[in-house]
């Protein structure tokens, strides 16, 4: 029996990963024909299609879908196998990584990340990804390198963290809103109408528990995903936002924040990699460059 080539299997990842042949072939630095003809070897050695056409993109089949959470980790054990373990040397460094994140932390910290990542590793890219839920897979199967976001009950315990900055929660309204002058106490920060920032879409969050501990509600009037969404609403509105000071900083730059009458917990901003990544010389040093422009 004929051995089948390995190297397919980096080819089958990026395929998988991007779902498109230009990505697949702009992430391997090969031509879109070359990697058309990977393709068609992929699909003669599987005995499946993988990718089909389904109108403009392509679309993975069955036994794609199940490869794809196995091949990711695959490549990534054989990748950190072969790679020297001697000093590292970062103006000859060729690498991508994938961040996974929110808006407000790419708007506060990536110009000065990629700035020092450019000043010493001219040849790494770095991939921001949307972080839409706390599911730790990504970190697991090797789609995302590093993630920065708060702890919860339900992150993975096995994964390895590291704390980044600590942050506070602060009111936000626009210019010229009742609220920009005079004292905000707390019967009339409750009065006004608000954006309620919800990624799970829960109807109530730490703000309406801390009213309701001092016997007070707030009119929520609309509820969005994200602390970018709540800022763009309020810039052109009478709403209130509920925002971390830190993480929303360049977000908020037209706006007027003040700080709340409530007491609340600060929160602590951390980055999580898995375990496998611990001693990679780049992924340590990328820790690095992250912890750093975040102090």
């Amino acid at each position: 029996m004929n051995t089948p080539d390995l190297n397919l299997l980096i080819t089958l990842d990026a395929l998988l990963s991007e779902g498109s042949v230009a990505r697949a072939a702009e992430r391997l630095n090969l031509s879109p024909s070359a990697m058309s003809r990977a393709l068609a070897r992929l699909r003669e050695t599987t005995g499946d299609p993988l990718l089909v056409r389904a109108g403009r993109g392509l679309v993975a089949t069955p036994r794609a879908l199940d490869l794809r959470e196995r091949v990711g980790p695959l490549v990534q054990e054989a990748l950190g196998m072969l790679r020297p373990v001697h000093v590292l040397d970062l103006g000859q460094l060729q690498r991508t990584f994938t961040l996974r994140s929110s808006d407000g932390f790419v708007e506060t910290f990536a110009a000065a990340l990629l700035a020092r990542i450019a000043a010493e590793a001219p040849g790494v890219r770095l991939r921001f990804v949307q972080k839409t839920d706390q599911d730790s897979a990504p970190l697991r199967d090797g789609r995302v390198d590093l993630e920065t976001g708060v702890i919860g009950d339900t992150t993975d315990d096995s994964l390895h963290s590291r704390i980044l900055f600590h942050d506070q929660f602060i009111g936000v309204v626009r210019a010229g809103h009742p609220l920009s002058t005079g004292k905000v106490s707390a019967k009339r920060f409750a009065a006004g109408r608000h954006v309620h920032v919800s990624r799970h879409g829960r109807d109530i969050g730490l703000v309406d528990e801390a009213l309701q501990a001092i016997g007070l509600t707030r009119d929520i009037v609309t509820l969005v995903g994200g602390f970018s969404a709540a800022l763009a609403l309020v810039r052109d509105s009478d709403l209130i936002a509920t925002v971390p000071q830190r993480h929303t900083e360049k977000l908020r730059s037209d706006l007027h924040s003040f700080t709340l009458p409530l007491t609340l917990a600060p929160i602590s901003v951390s980055m999580l990699w898995h375990p496998r990544m611990d001693a990679d010389p780049a992924h340590r040093w990328l820790r690095d460059c992250v912890r750093q422009i975040c102090a």
